[in-house]
């Protein structure tokens, strides 16, 4: 079952939040951004950085650093960051949390370094 479109508002304006006040200062918004996409259908978020691209200032890319999937029956949101594999990881120091209020909690401490470095 996907999540419902209230939900996704306001699951839209939490994160929006985070990647204002948590992301990169606005004077180098230009060059580096944080962003998130929700999958409703899938039940999952993601954070990502959004740069240019090195070798043409005009493309972007993002790379993929966090990701929360809900999980409907247990109430909870699973916790993964990305390897350098480009594979998602369960985050073992706090594999699940109840809400996504916690999730970017973890994100923001990140303890072992896993979701920025």
């Amino acid at each position: 079952m996907a999540i419902s479109e209230f939900e996704q508002h306001r699951l839209e304006s939490i994160l929006k939040k985070f990647c204002d006040e948590q992301g990169p200062p606005a004077h180098v918004r230009d060059q580096l951004q944080w962003g998130f996409r929700i999958d409703p259908e899938q039940q999952t978020m993601e954070l990502f950085e959004i740069r240019p691209y090195f070798m043409d200032a005009s493309r972007k890319i993002e790379s993929r650093f966090a990701k929360a999937a809900y999980v409907k029956t247990s109430k909870i949101w699973k916790v993964y960051w990305m390897r350098g594999t480009g594979k998602w990881t369960k985050y073992d120091p706090c594999p699940k949390v109840k809400t996504i209020e916690e999730f970017l909690k973890v994100v923001k401490a990140d303890e072992f370094h896993c979701f920025l470095g």
